[in-house]
């Protein structure tokens, strides 16, 4: 067997570890769907958490080991597609929209529609997009409001019936936040392997506690903060280059009259001059 059909055939391999990551997430979206069907839907919420986990789990594994590849990339779509897309809509549908009739399933759509749309963008662009900012509400995020808001009607006991016009408004609300062009942030500067003061863990550790105690709503709450994050920084960042805009006008005026009056000076100045040549004093 020569060296360059060896090259060939290792070539034609996957890598495991990675891979297995983004099947368990794959899994995971799986099962929250036969948990919805079967209506379990707390059961179904929480799948979709764990997905969202081992989502942010094989990228980073595929960095660690150096095991990036093309494949791995479009496996991960697939699977956020799956996982972020069509469970959390099925789920929100079985539990509450499937009262609606037609106003339900067309907002279960306009979510799975919104989640391939943003995956796809978001491909496209990976190389030329801020590394600092997502364009549009990253699928997990958006998924976790879904599967959130589920997981705390049913923790308090709260029908899906009695909040289908609501639930109608976050799914189809949600799914037009991922492909609009708010302005999100990626978090990806924050220097984890750096130092922090010791009260940073004292603040970590206590925002545990509180979700240890109450997850469903901490999750939920946190997540629909993060939803409605990209809209608000969006229009800040409008409002500033505005206001730069217009004050940058003045900023010339006050720089041209600094060297009008300058100039007014320097002429004064040649102006006396040439007097005291013409004129020299008496000695």
């Amino acid at each position: 067997m020569s060296e360059e059909f060896k090259k060939e055939k290792r070539k034609r391999g996957i890598y495991l570890l990675p891979n297995l990551f983004t099947t368990a997430a794959l899994f995971s979206g799986f099962y929250a769907v036969l948990a919805a069907m079967n209506g379990q839907f707390e059961q179904a919420s929480l799948a979709i958490f764990v997905a969202m986990v081992l989502d942010g789990m094989d990228g980073r594994v595929a960095r660690l080991t150096n095991t990036q590849t093309a494949f791995g990339a479009e496996y991960d779509s697939l699977s956020d597609m799956v996982a972020f897309g069509l469970a959390p809509s099925l789920v929100i549908y079985v539990w509450s929209l499937n009262t609606l009739g037609k106003l339900g399933w067309l907002a279960a759509f306009v979510y799975t529609a919104g989640t391939a749309l943003r995956l796809a963008r978001f491909n496209t662009q990976v190389g030329t997009s801020d590394k600092r900012y997502f364009q549009g509400l990253p699928s997990p995020a958006a998924a976790a409001v879904i599967a959130g808001s589920v997981w705390v009607a049913v923790e308090h006991d709260i029908g899906g019936s009695d909040l289908s016009y609501l639930a109608c408004l976050l799914t189809g609300l949600t799914g037009l936040l991922m492909v609009s062009n708010f302005r999100y942030s990626s978090f990806k500067e924050v220097d984890f392997r750096g130092k922090v003061p010791f009260f940073s863990i004292v603040v970590i550790m206590l925002g545990f506690a509180v979700v240890v105690v109450q997850p469903e709503f901490v999750l939920f709450l946190l997540f629909l903060i993060y939803a409605f994050s990209g809209p608000v920084m969006t229009l800040v960042h409008l409002r500033r280059r505005r206001l730069e805009r217009h004050s940058a006008p003045a900023d010339v005026e006050e720089n041209l009259n600094k060297m009008r009056g300058v100039k007014g000076m320097d002429q004064r100045k040649t102006r006396i001059s040439a007097d005291e040549d013409n004129h020299p004093a008496s000695k």
